[in-house]
């Protein structure tokens, strides 16, 4: 009876497939299923009992509060036009050069995505303010839509991301039980910040490797990203307005990071420090009114109350997978496994790239990271590597055609003119340099620095 939690797990992507809300479809097929063990005997119904614990340790885990702080920091900086003005000043400076709204767009969406840490939020707003621009200046339109779509993923790998906070959350409790489970009784902890110091190294070399692609294709292909400023005009152009724009997210990520890294403060602490930075900089630029601070308290909202009610779907689901033996079944499983920990860790690769084309970063953070962590890292597997693996691992997947979606987001906001073939083409060469990145830190884990 015990692979009644695969066939548990089978059905709950089935459900979701039809569109029913992910907490309640984790939630209550959990507990059909634990009502069906406790009818037939097949289910000790004490292990519903730790059930008020597990809720209870979730709305007092202190570094989950970094979650709402990090959302309320990135949709002030969303809404106070950071941004936006940021991209302006850029375009002005490397417009002069093919491809420099294009790398204007990399870098843009780079601070973007580390300040907001939400795929959909980062690929629609720079959908709404980049995509119209580079297609009125001529520049080919698969070029420019695989360009956003890519730099909009990368808040799933640059720090101060969400992903990376419930990541390294979910991956701490992996590895004490990992460790539990060996006969380790004093386990070592692996923390939200190691996550994101593991994460730095990649992250920039993913950012350069999209900067690589940019110019190459200006050098190689040019008409597909010609100059948008005639260099005489360019002349007249200075610093300052670069300075000006760059200076306030630049100087807030690097205060957030800065801290977490130095160990002055807690991921949670940081982003409380964003937050009020955050609102300063709103402040400052006099693009903070009542009616786009309650925009902003509303949004912060509906983040955090799908998160942490994803969450308890989730505790409830991995209880009754537990319950119905499911951690011995993937255990066997990868036991049997030719290739032992290589085999192992490139199954969970390809399920959990599969799985995102339908489960957003949080539900897989959720559901599936609890369920094969614990097994995985008792092989002996790096936590902080793997955390990042499967970071990139679903940036790719929200990438891939024809499910990603981050393609989803972007055909939401695009004009008809550009069309859905075109941008399955153009964020085909991102996909490839992704790839090569998984490959890289898989043939040397000591890029991922802890």
């Amino acid at each position: 009876m015990e692979y009644l939690s695969l066939i548990m797990f089978a059905l709950v992507c089935v459900v979701l497939l039809f569109g029913y809300p992910v907490a309640y479809s984790l939630a209550g097929t959990a507990l059909l299923f634990a009502g069906f063990g406790i009818f037939t005997g097949t289910f000790d119904e004490s292990y519903l009992h730790a059930l008020p614990n597990r809720f209870y340790g979730i709305l007092t885990n202190q570094t989950l509060l970094a979650v709402p702080l990090f959302v309320f920091m990135g949709v002030v900086l969303e809404k106070s036009k950071v941004a936006e003005n940021l991209l302006s000043a850029m375009a002005q400076v490397f417009g002069r050069f093919r491809g420099g709204l294009a790398i204007s767009v990399v870098l843009v969406g780079m601070l973007l995505a580390a300040s907001t840490g939400i795929v959909g939020a980062t690929v629609v707003t720079m959908g709404l303010m980049s995509l119209p621009t580079m297609l009125k200046k001529g520049y080919a339109p698969s070029l420019a839509a695989g360009s956003i779509c890519a730099t909009g993923t990368l808040g799933q790998i640059i720090p101060p991301s969400i992903a990376l906070v419930l990541l390294g959350d979910v991956l701490s409790s992996a590895y004490q039980q990992a460790q539990l489970d060996m006969g380790i009784f004093s386990p070592e902890s692996v923390s939200v910040g190691d996550l994101f110091v593991g994460a730095i190294v990649p992250g920039l070399i993913l950012v350069g490797l999209y900067l690589l692609y940019v110019v190459g294709v200006a050098f190689i292909q040019p008409h597909k990203v010609p100059p948008v400023q005639d260099k005489d005009d360019a002349n007249h152009l200075t610093l300052k307005p670069l300075l000006l724009a760059l200076a306030p997210p630049l100087l807030l990520m690097v205060v957030v990071l800065g801290a977490i890294l130095a160990g002055f403060a807690t991921p949670t602490e940081a982003a409380g420090i964003g937050a009020a930075g955050a609102l300063l900089i709103a402040l400052l630029q006099k693009s903070l009114n009542l009616e786009n601070l309650k925009a902003v308290m509303t949004s912060t909202v509906n983040v955090t109350s799908m998160v942490f009610l994803i969450l308890i779907g989730a505790s409830i689901f991995s209880l009754v997978f537990r319950g119905f033996g499911g951690e011995q079944v993937i255990e066997q499983i990868f036991a049997d496994l030719p290739g032992g920990t290589f085999s192992a860790v490139l199954l969970v690769m390809v399920v959990i790239f599969l799985l995102g084309f339908i489960l957003d970063f949080i539900e897989i953070t959720f559901v599936v990271v609890p369920l094969v962590g614990p097994v995985l890292l008792a092989m002996g597997v790096d936590p902080v590597w793997l955390g990042i693996m499967i970071a990139i691992n679903l940036q790719t997947s929200f990438l891939t055609p024809p499910f990603g979606f981050a393609l989803f987001y972007l055909r939401g906001v695009a004009p008809d003119s550009v069309s859905t073939m075109a941008i399955y083409r153009g964020v085909v060469p991102f996909i490839i340099i992704q790839i090569l990145l998984l490959v890289a830190l898989a043939i040397w884990p000591e890029l991922v620095v802890h």
